[in-house]
């Protein structure tokens, strides 16, 4: 998974290029899903992001606006992964279908991922 962090204006990209990556990314407890973005950089809770997503074997990037609702910082306990988890909008509503059917079977598999 690579992330370039706040290009401009805000514009994040984000490649998930495995299942597991996917997996460790996706929030499916948040209310209309969400996607954890690995980046050094600090956000605060509620701001605004956009972000280019390329998705495994998807042909084009897919823009994706959401807010803020997840900070790991920098040096977190347990080694985890500084960044930011956004929560998508209802508009997203297609490709939280399509995260879930890559993810099916394993979505309540106990494993780690990059939150919980």
């Amino acid at each position: 998974m690579s992330v370039v962090p706040r290009i401009s204006h805000g514009i994040l990209s984000l490649a998930i290029e495995t299942k597991e990556d996917l997996y460790r990314a996706y929030m499916p407890f948040v209310t209309n899903g969400g996607l954890f973005i690995p980046t050094p950089r600090a956000y605060q809770l509620g701001e605004e992001v956009f972000m280019l997503l390329s998705l495994m074997d998807e042909p084009d990037k897919l823009p994706v606006t959401g807010k803020v609702i997840w900070v790991t910082p920098k040096a977190a306990q347990g080694g985890r992964v500084p960044g930011i988890g956004i929560q998508l909008s209802q508009d997203d509503s297609a490709l939280v279908r399509k995260i879930e059917t890559y993810l099916a079977g394993s979505l309540n598999s106990g494993r780690r991922t990059h939150t919980l």
